[in-house]
């Protein structure tokens, strides 16, 4: 689905153009053109092609979409793919934002994902003195404001570890479900860990040295996105350290309670025990057995036990076994 198609001139907005249009405007001077796709189809996307002359492993990337984050140079243009990662509720979504840049030109198809762009032109057009720097301003723009939403996850993340690590010698029997959480979020680190280091790898190239025509005048501008995804990738690793380590504590605490179960379970059965050992050597049915005809037989060999066995429970209660 078509979003926007405008067409610009040293940095100044022209007119939202159609699409059959562009191959025309790209040819005057001082002029580029922005055209923003939503979840195009086949149809779509040939037509694009066609326009903009795109490299067709780029368009079949860009069609296909889930890719891994990369630039790749085609020519004298480049194509970008960044992942889009956003949280639904609980669950974490992820989509994909892949950029066409040429000397003339900026394609960005959006796919699986809810919040969209136009923030970014609408920004971009109150700075006709960065517009002007044409695409390699508009890539970096939407880049950007890619980045920018990662932080908002790592937040959400860092609390909700904060709450867990709260809950692990708290919730005394429960510690199963602590795991299954600390395990979830674990998951979501690793999935936002994979939208920013490959594309942190990526960005590396686009400033200092060698970099594409297309992006020479804004380097500063990509080092300064890539401080960001460096920042980010190091708080992903510290929440990923400190999950590791909750989930060493959580199990310990897992141990913990099941030995204090088994305490239990030893000191009752060696309680038990001693009716069974009492009850054993009198039960037996000798004829000639030391007090099998006394009067008072029965009630000693009971107190006896009672008083052996509250001894036990006292002594295991002392220990803290039970």
């Amino acid at each position: 689905m078509l979003i926007n198609c405008v067409a610009y001139q040293e940095g100044k907005k022209l007119s939202d153009i159609p699409v059959e249009d562009i191959s025309e405007y790209i040819k005057l001077d001082d002029t580029f053109v922005w055209v923003a796709l939503r979840d195009p189809d086949a149809a779509d996307i040939a037509l694009m092609q066609e326009e903009f002359g795109l490299h067709e492993l780029a368009v079949e990337d860009a069609l296909r979409g889930h890719q891994r984050p990369k630039l790749e140079e085609y020519g004298d243009s480049l194509f970008v793919v960044v992942q889009i990662v956003e949280l639904v509720g609980e669950e974490m979504s992820v989509g994909q934002l892949s950029v066409f840049a040429g000397p003339n030109y900026v394609l960005s198809v959006r796919r699986d994902a809810n919040q969209g762009f136009l923030g970014v032109r609408a920004r971009a057009e109150r700075e006709p003195h960065q517009l002007r720097k044409g695409a390699g301003f508009v890539l970096y723009a939407l880049v950007d404001a890619v980045v920018d939403r990662y932080f908002p996850v790592v937040d959400t993340l860092e609390s909700e570890l904060e709450s867990i690590e709260d809950h692990i010698f708290s919730m005394q029997g429960k510690q199963r479900d602590n795991v299954e959480r600390l395990y979830d979020l674990k998951r979501k680190a690793q999935t936002l860990r994979h939208a920013v280091v490959p594309l942190m790898d990526a960005l590396g190239r686009l400033y200092g040295g060698r970099v594409p025509a297309v992006v020479d005048e804004t380097q500063e501008y990509f080092r300064d996105v890539h401080d960001h995804l460096h920042r980010i990738a190091g708080r992903l690793d510290a929440v990923r350290d400190t999950i590791n380590t909750a989930i060493q504590v959580t199990l310990s605490m897992v141990a913990i309670e099941e030995n204090e179960v088994s305490k239990k379970l030893a000191s009752y059965a060696a309680i038990f025990a001693v009716f069974t050992a009492f009850a054993g050597v009198w039960g037996m049915n000798f004829e000639f057995m030391p007090e099998l005809k006394w009067k008072y037989g029965y009630p000693f060999a009971m107190l006896t036990m009672i008083c052996v066995c509250g001894y036990l429970y006292r002594k295991f209660k002392r220990v803290g076994w039970l």
